[in-house]
């Protein structure tokens, strides 16, 4: 089922036009519109650090919101633009798009790893890689899943996950059409080295004796 939802909160903007989303900025306000859903397009206001801070953690544009507006239904929402000052490059609009729960959109979904105890790779001494932490998934807005799930269970040194080892929620996809690693399970530092010295000895050619004669 679907994770928490993180809540984006915004005020309603009275007045429209480069008038209003001016006034709004030097408010500390960001303004921007929200559109779609067979409803009138919403013209609101968004905190300036608040809007910031978001946009610095990364992936904005591929999270989806549930908008809250005093006097307004909550709706999910996702982020379709941007707009930066080309100086400063500090948002000075954002445009976002209603979704119903049918909707299909790209968001990254989180893996996590349970079952390492029962590993025996982990038990020798194996390490766990991980190369992907999170997963780009085309998932239907009504049911998105919380997390992506994989079980170490009976993984020895040298094994590796792929997306196709992980169960997807129905009707959910990777955006990648190939069979992509997740993690992998590599052998400690310490053997890799004794390794790498047993190869190096055996292409050692030994050198002949040669004759007195």
């Amino acid at each position: 089922m679907a994770g928490e939802i993180p809540d984006l909160v915004a005020l309603e903007r009275t007045g429209t036009g480069k008038g209003a989303a001016r006034q709004a900025r030097r408010d500390g306000m960001v303004p921007g519109i929200v559109f779609g859903g067979d409803k009138e397009p919403l013209a609101i206001n968004l905190p300036f650090n608040e809007l910031l801070a978001r946009l610095k953690k990364g992936r904005f544009k591929s999270t989806l919101f549930n908008l809250k507006v005093d006097g307004q239904e909550d709706v999910r929402v996702i982020c379709r633009d941007v707009q930066r000052d080309v100086v400063k490059d500090l948002p000075t609009h954002v445009d976002f798009m209603r979704l119903r729960r049918t909707s299909k959109i790209n968001l990254f979904i989180p893996v996590e790893f349970i079952n390492e105890g029962a590993a025996p790779g982990l038990k020798k001494g194996g390490v766990l890689t991980v190369v992907r932490p999170e997963v780009e998934l085309v998932v239907t807005a009504g049911d998105i899943p919380e997390k992506l799930t994989v079980d170490l269970s009976g993984l020895n040194i040298g094994d590796t996950v792929t997306i196709s080892n992980i169960t997807l929620p129905q009707g959910t996809k990777p955006t990648i059409d190939r069979d992509f690693v997740i993690a992998n399970i590599s052998a400690p530092s310490g053997l890799r080295a004794s390794e790498a010295e047993d190869e190096a000895d055996a292409d050692e050619v030994p050198a002949t004796e040669q004759s007195d004669d």
